[in-house]
């Protein structure tokens, strides 16, 4: 197993290397703490490439609370996760709140089986036939943003 350690590292840095933070999204993340929100991340994969992209792009600093797949020993659309990331948050889950994503069955669908809002940002990609539809469709996470921003005036 040690020798199997520095090869991770050059995953994760190379994993590291190839993201971005979108347009408009830390600027929107900043307006809505301003605002009173209370952002939180629950996200599908391995704890240390899930911090080290959030940490690159800028993201960390601007959320309350992070629930990541591997930490917390189940997936999304699993109910667990969604309630981890709302504990870490120090919010309970059944005070609702948004969930802005991009995949149709396990983002959006987790969230609204979780009692959770969504926005779907489309990505190019068409719904998905027999899910229920999310409650706001936009093009961008930025855009989503807008939309709920909007929306809590």
């Amino acid at each position: 197993m040690a020798g199997f350690e520095p090869l991770w590292r050059q995953h994760v840095d190379g994993v590291t290397r190839s993201v971005h933070c979108f347009a408009g999204v830390l600027e929107g993340l900043q307006e809505l703490r301003r605002e009173g929100w209370t952002p939180g991340i629950a996200t599908n994969g391995a704890v240390d490439i899930q911090h080290a992209k959030l940490n690159v792009t800028g993201l960390a600093r601007l959320f309350d609370g992070v629930a990541i797949s591997e930490g917390v020993g189940v997936r999304k659309p699993e109910r667990a996760l969604f309630d981890a990331v709302a504990a870490a948050c120090d919010v309970p889950l059944s005070a609702g709140g948004w969930l802005v994503d991009d995949n149709p069955a396990t983002d959006v669908a987790g969230a609204q089986a979780a009692g959770l809002r969504t926005a779907w940002v489309v990505g190019g990609r068409e719904w998905v036939d027999g899910l229920r539809e999310p409650d706001l469709i936009v093009s961008s996470a930025a855009g989503a943003i807008v939309m709920l921003r909007r929306l809590s005036r």
